[in-house]
C-alpha cells in the first residue's frame, strides 16, 4: 500500500456514496437550504450558518420522539448561553426504547467466562421494573442514580430506567480506587448506587466487597446499594454492606410493565461524566439529554452510516464518555456489543474473535489497541474473517500514521476507518469521519457537521498550514449544561471560554491538512516549548513507535538551564536493552520524521507508563514528578504506582 500522503488509503466508490445516509441527509437538506450542497464542505458550511434548522433536521432524520416546539436556537450568538429547542420536551430512554420484540438489543462477553444476550422485549422489562424500583427508593426528577459497574447490560438498563424518570445518571468503573469512586460519586450525592459482585480481568477473579462496603459507609446520601449478580456471589457481597441488596432481590416484588416516560426540556440534565482528574478533583460534566440525543444519532447515523439491525461495538469501560456514546446506538435500533475485561486475555484475537463471531458491523477501540495489534505482529485481516465489518473507529489519543496503514494492510482492506476526536466535555466529537470522502493516512477526515471548528494561533486568528488551538466559534446543542455545584457557572466559563471570549478553547494542538481534515497533535497544555517553539508530543510519538524495540514513548518538557528540554521515556520490547545504538536510532528516525527541534534531549527507558482508567498517559502527571511537585488526585490513574519510576532520575540531573 502506498505511503504517499497525497494518495488516499480508502476512498468510498460511487454506490457507497449513494447509498450512504449522509448523502440521503444533503438531499433533504437542500430542500430546507434552498440551494444546491454538492459536497461535504457545501453541507458543513450551511450546517454551522443555519445551525436551528441544521439541527432540527437532524430531529427529523433521527424520528426522534417528543415535541420539538416551534423556536429552534435562541441567543445564538452567545457561548455559553445559546438556547437549542427551548420549547421542546423529550425523553432520552422513551427514544432509545422504540424497538420491541425478540431481536437482540444486546450481546454481552465478559473475557471468556460469560456471554449473556438480551432482546429488546427483555431489555424493556428489566428496565420497567427497575424504574419501579427506583421510584419505591425515593428516586425522582432531578435525583441522581449512580454506578461502579462493569460494561454489562444492568448498568444500560440503569441509566434508561434513571432517564425515564429524569433523575440523572453517572457511572464510573469497578477498577477504581476507593478514593477515586468518592472523588466523583461523593460531589453528586447519589440516592441509589450499583455495584458488581466483582468483575473478571486477565482471567482473575477480581473482589470487590471490601471496597464497595467502604465506599457505602462514605456516601452517606444512599438509600441503597444495589449489588448485580457477575461472579456468582451477589447476595454474599450485599450481606457484606449495610443498606445492601442483590438486585434480583430487590427486583423481586416489581413484575415486568411499560415502562413509564416522563417528557422533560430539552436540556434537562441526563448525565454526569467526570473529567479524569489528573490535575485535581474531577470537574462534574452535567450534559442535557436532548443534546446528548441529537449529537449520538448525527454522529452514528451521518458520519458512521449506522443503521437499523447494525451490530455496534466499542471498547470501552463505564467509566468512559465512549460508553455513553455507545449505548445511544439503541435509539437508532442497533444490537450493542458489549465486552468487558482484558482486550488481550487470552490473546490479542479476543476482540476480533468477538467481531467474527457476532458479525461485528461497527468496531470501536482506541488507538493505543490498534498500535499493540501491529507491535504484536498480528494480522486479523489473514485470520479472521471480517467481513461484515463496515467501519473502524479509533480515538482516545491520536492514531499514527503507522496505525492508519496497518489497519488498512493487517485489519480489512475495504473499511472505513474513522479517526475521531472529541471529549467527555460535549460526550460527542468536534473532528471525526465522514463515510463519503477518502481516508488519507494520520489525518481526521473532517470537523463534524453543525461543528463550527477551527485552528488559532495565540492571538486569535485562524491559521492554515500551522498548528494551532482547537477551538468552535459557534454554539452546539451538546455543550455541557454546566458543572455541578457551579453556581453562576464561574468554572465551566474558566474550563473553555476563559482563552478566547465567547469561543470554546478545547486544550487540543491542532492542524489543518491540504484535504481540509485535521491532525491533533496533542493536547496543548502538553505541548513542549523548547527554545519558545511548540511541539505536540503526538508528532514525537508517530515517530518513535514506528520502531517495533519501542513499544509505547511519553514526552514531556522538562526546566532545564533556563530553557525546556524535550524528554523522552520509552518503554521497550521484551528483552530489548537502551544502548546508544538504539538511542541514536530513536533520534534519527524523529528527526528525518518530524524536525530537528523535535529530537529528545534525553531519552530514558522505563518499565511502565502511567496512564488514566480510560487509557491515556498523562504526561502531565509526569512532568509534575519530575519537577518534584505532587501530582493531584493519583486515584485516577489506572497504574499510579508506574509515576515513581519517573522521581528523581539521575540522568535528569545531567547536563544537556
Amino acid at each position: 500500500m502506498s505511503s504517499d500522503p497525497s494518495v488516499p488509503l480508502w476512498a468510498p466508490d460511487a454506490e457507497h456514496v449513494a447509498r450512504s445516509q449522509l448523502t440521503a441527509f444533503a438531499r433533504q437538506a437542500e430542500q430546507v437550504a434552498g440551494r444546491p450542497l454538492g459536497s461535504y464542505a457545501d453541507l458543513h458550511r450551511w450546517s454551522i450558518e443555519d445551525r436551528g434548522a441544521f439541527w432540527s433536521l437532524v430531529w427529523d432524520f433521527g424520528d426522534v420522539v417528543g415535541d420539538k416546539g416551534g423556536r429552534l436556537l435562541d441567543n445564538a450568538d452567545r457561548m455559553p448561553g445559546a438556547i437549542f429547542f427551548p420549547e421542546a420536551r423529550l425523553n432520552f430512554a422513551e427514544n432509545l426504547l422504540r424497538q420491541r420484540g425478540a431481536g437482540e438489543a444486546m450481546v454481552f462477553r465478559g473475557e471468556d467466562k460469560i456471554e449473556r444476550r438480551l432482546s429488546w422485549d427483555e431489555l424493556h422489562a428489566l428496565v420497567s421494573r427497575l424504574q419501579r424500583l427506583f421510584v419505591s427508593l425515593g428516586v425522582r426528577e432531578g435525583g441522581r442514580v449512580a454506578a461502579m459497574m462493569p460494561n454489562m447490560p444492568e448498568a444500560i438498563a440503569g441509566l434508561l430506567a434513571a432517564s425515564a424518570i429524569g433523575a440523572v445518571w453517572s457511572s464510573c468503573s469497578p477498577d477504581f480506587g476507593v478514593e477515586g469512586v468518592l472523588d466523583r460519586l461523593g460531589q453528586i450525592e447519589p440516592k441509589v448506587l450499583l455495584v458488581p459482585d466483582g468483575y473478571w480481568y486477565g482471567g482473575k477473579r477480581i473482589e470487590v466487597a471490601g471496597k464497595v462496603a467502604s465506599i457505602a459507609a462514605r456516601l452517606p446520601s444512599l438509600e441503597r446499594v444495589l449489588v448485580i449478580d457477575y461472579l456468582g456471589d451477589a447476595e454474599a457481597v450485599a450481606a457484606t454492606v449495610p443498606g445492601a441488596q442483590a438486585l434480583s432481590v430487590a427486583l423481586a416484588p416489581f413484575a415486568p410493565g411499560a415502562v413509564s416516560f416522563t417528557r422533560l426540556p430539552f436540556s434537562h440534565p441526563l448525565a454526569i461524566l467526570f473529567s479524569s482528574g489528573t490535575t485535581g478533583v474531577p470537574k462534574c460534566i452535567v450534559h442535557g439529554a436532548g443534546g446528548t440525543l441529537l449529537q449520538h444519532l448525527k454522529e452514528h447515523r451521518l458520519h458512521g452510516d449506522a443503521r437499523p439491525g447494525d451490530r455496534l461495538f466499542y471498547f470501552t469501560t463505564c467509566g468512559w464518555m465512549m460508553w455513553n456514546w455507545l449505548v445511544s446506538g439503541l435509539a437508532f435500533g442497533a444490537t450493542l456489543l458489549l465486552f468487558d475485561g482484558s482486550p488481550f486475555h487470552p490473546d490479542g484475537s479476543t476482540l476480533f474473535d468477538y467481531a467474527e463471531a457476532e458479525r461485528m458491523t461497527q468496531f470501536g477501540t482506541s488507538a493505543k489497541f490498534i498500535d499493540s495489534v501491529r507491535k504484536a505482529g498480528l494480522q486479523p485481516a489473514r485470520s479472521h474473517d471480517l467481513s461484515s465489518l463496515r467501519s473502524i473507529f479509533s480515538t482516545g489519543s491520536p492514531l499514527s500514521p503507522e496505525g492508519f496503514s496497518f489497519v488498512y494492510e493487517g485489519i480489512k482492506r475495504d473499511v472505513h476507518l474513522a479517526s475521531i476526536s472529541g471529549g467527555t466535555d460535549i460526550v460527542s466529537c468536534f473532528v471525526l469521519g465522514v463515510p463519503t470522502l477518502p481516508v488519507y493516512e494520520g489525518e481526521i477526515q473532517a470537523p463534524g457537521l453543525g461543528m463550527a471548528v477551527d485552528v488559532w494561533d495565540d492571538e486569535g486568528r485562524p491559521v492554515r498550514g500551522e498548528k494551532g488551538e482547537l477551538v468552535c466559534t459557534r454554539a452546539f446543542p451538546s455543550m455541557p449544561v454546566g458543572f455541578w455545584s457551579d453556581p453562576g457557572g464561574a468554572k465551566y466559563r474558566a474550563a473553555y471560554f476563559e482563552r478566547f471570549d465567547n469561543v470554546w478553547c478545547h486544550g487540543d494542538f491542532a492542524e489543518w491538512t491540504q484535504h481540509d481534515g485535521l491532525i491533533i497533535h496533542g493536547r496543548s497544555d502538553a505541548t513542549l516549548n523548547p527554545g519558545g517553539v511548540r511541539i505536540g508530543t503526538a508528532e514525537i510519538y508517530s515517530q518513535v513507535e514506528k520502531l517495533p524495540e519501542v513499544l509505547e514513548a511519553l514526552c514531556i518538557g522538562q526546566d532545564h538551564d533556563g530553557d525546556v528540554r524535550v524528554v523522552l521515556f520509552a518503554r521497550l520490547a521484551k528483552d530489548v536493552v537502551l544502548d546508544n545504538a538504539l538511542e541514536a536510532r530513536i533520534r534519527s528516525v524523529i528527526r528525518s520524521g518530524a524536525s530537528p527541534r523535535h529530537v529528545p534531549a534525553k531519552i530514558v527507558a522505563v518499565s511502565d507508563t502511567p496512564r488514566t482508567k480510560s487509557g491515556k498517559i498523562v504526561e502531565i502527571a509526569v512532568r509534575e514528578v519530575v519537577h518534584g511537585r505532587p501530582v493531584k488526585n493519583k486515584e485516577a490513574l489506572a497504574n499510579p504506582e508506574a509515576l515513581e519510576l519517573f522521581r528523581d532520575l539521575p540522568q535528569l540531573r545531567e547536563a544537556g
